[in-house]
């Protein structure tokens, strides 16, 4: 990856924009939405960056920029048309550690700001390293219409219930268990059901586990794709082989890796809830076949 996507706390983010026409304006459309600090620095401004000095969202200095003005700040985002300035301020910034952005010189940039779809709590993030922007764009109006207006309230919801499922299921296996659970019932509204839903995910709560098996040599790609999001609720991938790469991947991220557990500790794990994949030769996978019959053997294009 050219980039590694990080959020980044804005509450009192100090953020300086250098420019104040119709470019700055796009970027300060989103940074207005964060508790950062903004100051815009500019001689010419056009309406919609002054209409936001108006309301209070940015606090604006109509004059040329000088160096001296990089001082205390956290970000820096250039967005004139003089390649010179913009280049003499990056490094400048990056002198003093700061980061920079500026428009349209990817060369020139430590931190790009991506095309994001917000819904509260849930943000997505998309780039393309700053190669097709466009592309990035019509990602964003695609997840736009797929992702609907109630998840901001959900979220929103789900922030204030943490900690009464905390303090009811003191477990951390049980509370995953539970989310899964209320989300497999909720899907994505928030109305009047949600919070039936949300009880109801207690009361069908079960503690038996998941065993999926994989054999070794498996094409990962040929397996259907109601496999990956078992692969993606994994706890545990247990394998005395190494895994390929491509499996990796799809296995979730913080799910633990280590060597094949003896029969009586997997059925252990099982039994408390966990959900754990074993990647193993023919002869091995054949012997938990018999052992759990209600494991699930992944196959290309067959659960």
């Amino acid at each position: 990856m050219q980039y590694f996507p990080i959020f980044a706390q804005a509450d009192g983010l100090k953020i300086l924009m250098i420019g104040a026409g119709e470019v700055a304006s796009r970027k300060l459309e989103l940074l207005t939405r964060t508790q950062a600090q903004i100051r815009v620095i500019a001689p010419n401004v056009c309406d919609v960056v002054m209409a936001m000095a108006n309301k209070g969202q940015i606090a604006l200095e109509q004059r040329f920029a000088e160096l001296d003005d990089l001082e205390g700040i956290d970000l820096l985002y250039m967005a004139t048309g003089d390649e010179p300035l913009n280049r003499q301020f990056a490094l400048q910034a990056k002198a003093l550690g700061l980061w920079v952005n500026v428009v349209d010189a990817p060369k020139l940039c430590n931190f790009i700001t991506p095309a994001i779809v917000d819904r509260g709590r849930l943000q997505v993030a998309i780039s393309t390293s700053g190669a097709a922007p466009v592309f990035a764009r019509e990602l964003r109006a695609r997840l736009e219409t797929w992702l609907p207006a109630s998840l901001t309230d959900l979220f929103d919801f789900i922030a204030n219930k943490r900690t009464e499922v905390q303090h009811r299921l003191p477990m951390f296996e049980q509370r995953k268990l539970f989310w899964e659970q209320f989300f497999r019932l909720n899907g994505d509204r928030c109305d009047e059901r949600t919070v039936d839903y949300f009880e109801q995910a207690f009361d069908t709560l079960s503690g038996s586990g998941e065993l999926l098996l994989l054999e070794a040599h498996t094409p990962i790609d040929l397996l259907p794709l109601a496999a990956v999001p078992l692969m993606q609720r994994l706890d545990r991938l247990c394998s005395d082989l190494t895994p390929p790469e491509r499996l990796s991947e799809l296995v979730r991220r913080d799910a633990g890796r280590q060597p094949m557990l003896p029969l009586s500790e997997l059925s252990a794990r099982l039994d408390k809830g966990e959900r754990v994949m074993v990647y193993g030769e023919t002869e091995t996978i054949a012997q938990l076949v018999a052992h759990f019959p209600m494991a699930k053997h992944l196959r290309p294009g067959a659960l």
